[in-house]
């Protein structure tokens, strides 16, 4: 018998895998996508179409200002940065307490329906930095989920976070999905596409993907603007 879990879910490469990968853990996913005030909706535009086609029960579109408080290239007019040496240091794309915003909707969702399950696709390996991508964060988001929630304290459960991408590479994350049958087009990772939708080549998440597909032996099926220079 299936399990309920909601799957914070952006659209992405690492969300839409994650999902299939619930799924085929036995899970029915909820899916939980967020309108939060970033540069561009092309990422849910993906979600919207994407969500259905893996089973999907409820895909949940929560709309929270993050522009009202800034401080990332994502929710304010500084600028993403393009072709810069991605290493330890945390970029201005990090947009401040996002996933633990993010895991905390998706916290009371999952109490409401009952679910004991949630899904993250955060990756501490070929990522940008982002202190909320860490295993030791993960963790004591779980510790305190089961200290903040009526149904833990009742003792009806325990809550889970599940990562399962965390320790992959980006390569190892596509060749999981493809083995799902994840439709990589119908998802999207720029943080700063042209108008018409197509993917900058330039940026961090651009990069990391495009890294990610040729160490996977395959070509990338999103198309890029005309003048990026795909690595």
């Amino acid at each position: 018998m299936s399990k309920k879990a909601v799957v914070l879910y952006s659209g992405g490469l690492d969300s839409t895998t994650c999902m299939a990968i619930a799924r085929a853990e036995g899970f029915d996913p909820y899916p939980m996508s967020f309108a939060y005030g970033q540069r561009h909706s092309v990422e849910l535009e993906k979600a919207a179409q994407y969500a259905p086609r893996v089973g999907a029960v409820e895909h949940q579109v929560v709309e929270v200002d993050l522009r009202r408080i800034g401080g990332s290239a994502l929710t304010s007019d500084l600028e993403v940065p393009k072709g810069r040496a991605i290493d330890e240091t945390i970029p201005v794309t990090y947009v401040p307490a996002r996933n633990t915003i993010f895991l905390s909707f998706a916290l009371g969702w999952a109490e409401v329906l009952g679910a004991f399950d949630i899904y993250i696709g955060v990756n501490a390996l070929d990522y940008s930095g982002y202190p909320d991508c860490r295993p030791e964060y993960i963790a004591a988001f779980e510790t305190m989920a089961n200290l903040a929630t009526k149904a833990a304290v009742e003792g009806t459960g325990r809550y889970r976070i599940h990562t399962p991408l965390i320790d992959l590479s980006k390569a190892e994350i596509i060749r999981r999905g493809r083995e799902l049958g994840v439709d990589y087009a119908l998802t999207h990772s720029c943080y700063d596409p042209t108008a018409d939708g197509l993917a900058c080549g330039a940026c961090d998440s651009c990069r990391l993907r495009l890294k990610g597909f040729a160490e996977a032996g395959e070509k990338d099926p999103v198309a890029y603007a005309s003048g990026s220079k795909p690595e």
